[in-house]
């Protein structure tokens, strides 16, 4: 049906970056705002493609539907700087590097990125991605504004203390297309990136917290094996001085996190000086994403009880080696958006990235549900996750409010689909 709109229609098959996941719904290109308000307003069910960085179905339709995929690649890119009050009003499919390249260009920046430049601003935002750093909250805590096509194609603007606000950021697309975002920037500045081999599980628990803050950003990278975390980057603005962290060593060349990985494709170590475009993000903008052939998941537990999940998942490493490629450990500052997985409290996330096995995989992943979820650790709603709305609603205290603010915003579910279903009920 939304074919009516006259956009260009693919109904060849089309998947995810990662390949697991093949979409059922036809995908239609659209070629201006107007356009998508056209399409939106003529389909029965609409979910919006970004970069194709989610590992499941949460982009999909459902597949009894007739439904449309919308893909926003033939909308220009825009940011538009507003000097005076700190902003950019960008369009929603951008990716966060051609957006930070543009700020840069005019000495502008973005106060945190996640470890991809490649993703699209509305994707992430909606959910609930995040860079690294205990002061850093998830990407979402930068929107000021989104502007967003309903269920009728009506274009309308939900802004910071607007009532609906913090229930609409992290949305997962339940509430509509996000044409264009609004976020906070700040004077560019320059970053250094420094990794360090070897730090024990020891030092780890002397003091977790100390390693976690020990620069802007931080990752820790483990296999969850005794030797320990195996790479440790930290990314510090210029002016702060990273932290030495006992017992572990200064790489002496470039690393890449994964076992085999092209060094090429990463930001600059070595504690040299860059912008912080160039320095924030793992991989570079000019370099295919990490690897496609793999999966990932991620988990966001309460801060203080990061050391009781290291020996939860050190006590399933037999089980994990098998299919897992690397863990990464990132803390992440509270936010108040209601389906946030940092909602009202700091956290420490728990990635996960795996081989392309989607069979092996699941297969495990009720055995760290099992570890962490009892800790209060939420799911990445982009990531692969086996816990159904059962077990995440007691995660989540504004769930309840989302509901309800869905049922006023969107009451026939024109943007709903399986995922929700599961997740959200």
């Amino acid at each position: 049906m939304g074919g009516r709109a006259g956009g260009q229609t693919d109904r060849m098959a089309e998947t995810n970056w990662a390949g697991n996941h093949t979409y059922r719904g036809r995908i239609e290109r659209v070629r201006s705002v107007e356009h998508l308000q056209e399409v939106v307003a003529a389909a029965p069910r609409v979910r919006a493609l970004g970069s194709r960085h989610s590992f499941t179905d949460l982009t999909d339709i459902t597949d009894t539907d007739d439904g449309v995929l919308v893909s926003l690649v033939d909308l220009p890119t825009t940011v538009e700087v507003d000097a005076a009050n700190r902003t950019a009003r960008v369009t929603g499919h951008a990716a966060y590097g051609d957006v930070a390249t543009r700020l840069q260009a005019s000495g502008w920046a973005l106060g945190n990125l996640a470890s991809l430049p490649h993703i699209s601003v509305a994707g992430a935002v909606a959910t609930g991605t995040h860079g690294s750093g205990a002061r850093n909250g998830s990407l979402a805590t930068a929107v000021v504004s989104l502007d967003i096509v309903g269920p009728e194609g009506e274009l309308r603007t939900v802004s910071r203390g607007d009532a609906d606000f913090e229930g609409s950021v992290v949305a997962l697309g339940a509430f509509g297309v996000v044409a264009a975002v609004t976020l906070e920037i700040e004077p560019t500045y320059d970053v250094r990136q420094d990794v360090y081999t070897g730090l024990s599980w020891e030092a780890l628990a002397d003091d977790i917290d100390t390693v976690t803050s020990s620069a802007s950003s931080v990752s820790l990278f483990t296999r969850w094996a005794d030797s320990g975390i195996e790479q440790v980057w930290l990314k510090s603005r210029i002016g702060e001085t990273p932290a030495q962290l006992r017992g572990a060593r200064v790489a002496t060349s470039t690393l890449h996190m994964l076992e085999g990985g092209a060094v090429e494709s990463v930001t600059q170590q070595g504690g040299v000086p860059g912008a912080w475009l160039d320095r924030l993000p793992h991989f570079r903008m000019e370099f295919t994403p990490s690897r496609g052939e793999e999966l990932q998941s991620e988990y966001l537990l309460p801060r203080e009880l990061a050391l009781t999940a290291v020996e939860r998942l050190r006590g399933l490493h037999d089980r994990l080696a098998p299919v897992l490629l690397v863990s990464e450990l990132r803390a992440v500052a509270a936010d108040r958006h209601w389906l946030s997985s940092s909602y009202g409290r700091d956290v420490v996330g728990v990635h996960f990235t795996w081989v392309r096995d989607p069979a092996r995989v699941y297969a495990v992943l009720p055995a760290v549900e099992d570890a962490l979820l009892p800790l209060g650790a939420r799911p990445h709603w982009g990531k692969c996750f086996v816990a159904g709305v059962r077990e995440l609603e007691p995660l989540y205290p504004r769930m309840a409010d989302f509901r309800a603010l869905r049922d006023r915003v969107d009451p026939d579910r024109v943007f709903g689909n399986a995922f929700l279903d599961r997740a959200i009920g």
